[in-house]
């Protein structure tokens, strides 16, 4: 079968996303550099992080086919929790999140016919975590890789007492709103 589009991503979690809702694709990663800028809001930076990942594909690949990238970021206030170095940092970032409320934000950028973008806001609202279940979580490896040390659909979710928005969106691909953008291209996906 010929891909409807390419995933500008490396995520297994955004392809699960994708594949779950009927989506054929190739995944094409792209390595940008992920630095905030000085006084960028936490909404700019995912936005121009999505944008320049399938700006990057693009230049790599084309647009015979649509690009979609996306880019997750976990933040409290205004501090954008990333994916943690090391387990201090990944620590840290929980003991942070500990019995607050946080935002996810992922936003969606699609190349094709147009460029088309969007973001999803979901707050999220942890329970107090003990020192104890820090360190067991940290243990068990999920955090690693992960925006804000914690994957809603892994063991953190045991976490997260009430989120309000999109579960997908903090997963890292938010469906509502994907399947938004690939309707505004002509990608019919219940055809």
């Amino acid at each position: 079968m010929k891909p409807t589009l390419i995933l500008a991503s490396a995520s297994p979690r955004r392809a699960e996303l994708l594949e779950q809702i009927g989506v054929c694709f190739q995944v094409h990663a792209v390595d940008i550099d992920e630095t905030p800028r000085t006084d960028e809001s936490p909404l700019a930076y995912v936005q121009r992080l999505a944008a320049e990942k399938s700006a990057a594909c693009a230049v790599q690949h084309g647009l015979a086919i649509p690009i979609l990238a996306a880019d997750t970021s976990v933040v409290l206030g205004s501090t954008i929790l990333g994916k943690p170095q090391d387990q201090a940092d990944a620590v840290s970032m929980l003991r942070l999140l500990s019995g607050k409320t946080h935002q996810v934000f992922t936003a969606l950028s699609l190349r094709g016919r147009t460029h088309d973008e969007a973001v999803s806001i979901t707050e999220v609202t942890f329970k107090s975590l003990s020192e104890q279940e820090i360190h067991a979580y940290w243990q068990s490896g999920e955090p690693l890789d992960k925006a804000g040390a914690y994957a809603i659909q892994g063991q953190g979710g045991l976490f997260v007492r009430t989120i309000n928005g999109s579960f997908s969106g903090v997963v890292g691909l938010p469906l509502f709103e994907t399947g938004q953008l690939l309707a505004q291209q002509g990608i019919d996906i219940l055809k």
